[in-house]
């Protein structure tokens, strides 16, 4: 199985509608090159412009959704579309992931649970989801992660028990904490014996320099590639098989006794 993260840069001077025509042409491109494409963290606004959330957002089958449907059909791919700042039925705004089939279907939507921000921005404009999500791709089975969730490692625990053999985690990580970027990707992935496809933004946007740093981690902890911190597209084949060689050859999960 082979993957594609596009670290892109989100940049005010570019519209919503523009950068969704211009993900969905980068989509579109990975046809033949990749089974799982994955995207940044709301990318459509970006993660730090706290003031566009509420004109930023839309319906979990807005226009988002038609478009990174159609790429994700018209590719042949898994597409992991990264997030957006989804308005629901009740009037609460929420950072809601969306993952699609070849065929243009969504397959899972996940609402981020862990909000960054203390007191501001995201954790007070937006509502906490509540459930985890896994994916089952073929001979894979991926659990769907949010940025700063990547801290809570019982989330990951949680994820593992529900049949997570890999984790997608789109971010929209900030430049100078990009070294714990790195170690919690790691460290999820040694911790869980399973793959870390982390997928973050480029460039500055809303005054706050993103680290870029896109990442893949095997179940043993290695790093399998690294973007810098510019736009890139990140490519990487991963196999299935390796998470079970790894959980058979050093079975540090069965050990497992808080938790259980």
């Amino acid at each position: 199985m082979r993957a594609s993260l596009l670290q892109i840069a989100v940049d005010s001077d570019e519209s919503a509608e523009d950068r969704r025509r211009r993900l969905a042409a980068l989509v579109r491109a990975e046809r033949g090159a990749a089974d799982l494409v994955v995207l940044p963290e709301l990318w459509p606004v970006g993660a730090f412009a706290f003031e566009a959330f509420a004109a930023g957002a839309e319906p979990l089958k807005g226009p988002t959704y038609e478009a990174m449907s159609a790429a994700a059909r018209d590719a042949g791919v898994w597409l992991h579309a990264g997030s957006i700042v989804e308005a629901a039925a009740d009037d609460a705004l929420y950072n809601t992931s969306l993952v699609f089939s070849p065929d243009g279907e969504l397959a899972a939507s996940y609402r981020k649970i862990h909000r960054f921000g203390f007191d501001r921005g995201e954790a007070v404009l937006m509502t906490a989801g509540e459930d985890l999500v896994t994916v089952d791709l073929p001979r894979l089975t991926v659990g769907v992660a949010t940025c700063y969730d990547l801290r809570f490692p019982e989330l990951f625990r949680g994820l593992v028990d529900a049949g997570a053999q890999a984790f997608v985690v789109p971010a929209g990580w900030p430049a100078r904490r990009r070294a714990h970027w790195t170690l919690l990707a790691r460290a999820r992935a040694v911790e869980n014996q399973a793959y870390v496809l982390a997928c973050g933004t480029a460039g500055t946007h809303a005054g706050v320099e993103q680290a870029g740093h896109s990442i893949v981690v095997d179940p043993w902890g290695e790093v399998l590639a690294e973007a810098g911190p510019d736009e890139e597209i990140l490519r990487v084949d991963l196999d299935p098989a390796r998470v079970a060689t790894t959980r058979e050859q050093f079975p540090a999960l069965k050990d497992r006794v808080l938790g259980r």
